[in-house]
């Protein structure tokens, strides 16, 4: 096994514009192959980054401060990882690397969004039925909030986000330093992922699953969890930090671990804010679950910790039990051993941001999470018993208000992430599933349970446990078009449980 808290833990570098369009600052992003040392004992992993880097450098970009960027492939032409060709957009006809990029959390139109069949390969050579444009514009119109960018081609995003294709995404604004939180130096992002590794170094990711036996090699499995974690593509790094407050921007950028954080010294994490801003005001937690694809702004106050090391730990525990302590129960390692540079003036207001309610609805949509069997005899997810090729069904006015109950039949917890919107979560209630399942109908077994003091921001991916039904409000806006909605493991999205939607005028 690879040796823990060997390795510093690396900062990504600060994405530079290339110019100015019009007055707008321009960037030029490339996705390529690259080889990068992911530990110490570990020889060169071979991954894709962008701009050569894995994770991607970190764009900081400023409320009402639009860019544009020019997302550039020049990958190669065959895939290192296994390419299921049964699944759709996935066929022998595709291209076997294709790339788009959507930056979640963005507030962006349609021709920006990294819609999965606006695909493109290497050099704009070929490109998806739904590509429009070269250049994305990003409007920024938005909250500071912890945003990320990743790949989204139909059919190989599992493939692509795990071969390295992802990178942070930063909005700030006003209020936000107004309230001198932790900065510079003390304000650092985390991306946290698992891997597998050959001895070689190379990246493991299994060609089939084990069941069932007439599943195809290739296979799409259920679900991809790592043995080793990585915190800003080092294994099990460490963090020299001084005895003051540090912000921490986290994402759960794995494929389909789930987390719940804690210190090993048993100090809480103070969550200042969710995937789309600040809270309103700061809400202490003994532990922090995030789902794939979900963030958490949090302040760790080192004050009194001089000497000491504090791990970051894992215990979630999933249906095949506990995190290993000695593998994915450990993140990483810090050691408070640094003098302090200059006295810690940052604070952490009991004030910090608004978070209106709503206060009318226009309609109300129940959508189901639910499973079948392919003709191999696979597991698909869905949403709403319906595939990705069939009619879209949502389609929300623009500027109109909805609360969608997603009633999870399912026995896995699904993050359920909307294009282009940021939602509030109203509550969760369970339900007799055995009923549901045999009669179709929702009989409730319990009441409405608001969601937990550290969820009551506005978020865009939701956790929807099973034998729930969770409701969630939005506005749809501020663009009309074709957006999608799907779950966040990447496995489920890539094999159906995606679905577009469309917002009219």
């Amino acid at each position: 096994m690879l040796k823990k808290f060997v390795d510093s833990l690396p900062i990504m570098k600060t994405m530079r514009p290339a110019g100015c369009l019009h007055g707008v600052p321009y960037f030029e992003v490339t996705m390529k192959q690259t080889f990068q040392k992911l530990h110490r004992d570990l020889p060169p992993t071979k991954v894709w980054g962008y701009n050569g880097q894995y994770p991607g450098p970190t764009f900081h970009v400023w409320k009402h401060q639009p860019i544009h960027v020019l997302w550039k492939n020049e990958l190669p032409d065959r895939h290192f990882l296994p390419i299921d060709t049964t699944v759709h957009g996935a066929e022998k006809n595709q291209p076997e690397v294709r790339t788009v990029v959507h930056l979640h959390g963005g507030v962006t139109p349609d021709t920006s969004d990294g819609y999965p069949e606006a695909w493109f390969t290497r050099h704009f050579k070929k490109v998806g039925p739904y590509f429009s444009h070269r250049m994305y514009t990003y409007p920024n119109h938005q909250d500071a909030a912890n945003l990320w960018y990743h790949d989204h081609a139909m059919g190989i995003t599992r493939l692509n986000i795990y071969a390295g294709l992802s990178g942070m995404y930063i909005v700030h604004d006003e209020n936000e330093v107004r309230l001198n939180l932790p900065c510079g130096p003390f304000d650092l992002p985390l991306i946290i992922q698992d891997r597998s590794f050959r001895e070689d170094g190379s990246l493991y990711y299994p060609s089939r699953p084990n069941q069932p036996e007439t599943a195809p090699t290739p296979s799409v499995i259920p679900d991809f969890y790592g043995d080793t974690i990585l915190v800003n593509g080092k294994v099990w790094p460490y963090l020299n930090v001084e005895p003051r407050k540090y912000r921490f921007r986290i994402l759960n950028g794995s494929n389909a671990r789930f987390y719940r954080f804690s210190l090993s010294n048993g100090a809480p994490l103070i969550q200042i804010g969710t995937d789309q801003g600040l809270l309103e005001t700061p809400v202490r937690v003994p532990s922090l679950v995030l789902a794939p694809a979900e963030r958490a702004d949090v302040i760790i106050d080192f004050s009194t910790c001089y000497g000491k090391t504090i791990i970051l730990e894992n215990d979630f525990e999933s249906k095949d039990g506990k995190a290993d302590p000695e593998t994915t129960g450990t993140i990483m390692q810090f050691r408070v051993n640094q003098r302090l540079s200059r006295t810690d003036h940052s604070s952490i207001p009991g004030w910090l941001a608004p978070v209106p309610r709503f206060t009318h609805v226009d309609r109300t949509r129940t959508l189901k999470l639910n499973m079948r069997k392919d003709s191999y005899g696979r597991n698909i997810h869905l949403l709403d018993d319906r595939l990705w090729s069939d009619p879209v069904t949502e389609v929300p006015k623009l500027g109109q208000t909805e609360v969608w109950r997603i009633v999870n039949g399912t026995e896995a917890i699904h993050p359920i992430h909307l294009h282009l919107v940021r939602f509030q979560i109203l509550d969760r209630q369970p339900f007799d599933v055995d009923v549901y399942k045999q009669e179709g109908r929702t009989v409730f077994t319990g009441p409405r349970v608001p969601p937990d003091w550290n969820e009551r921001g506005w978020k865009d991916t939701v956790r929807s446990r099973p034998g729930e039904v969770t409701r969630i409000i939005m506005k749809f806006g501020p663009y009309p078009g074709l957006f999608v909605w799907h779950c966040h493991i990447l496995e489920h999205e890539d094999y159906e449980m995606m679905r577009p939607y469309y917002i009219r005028t």
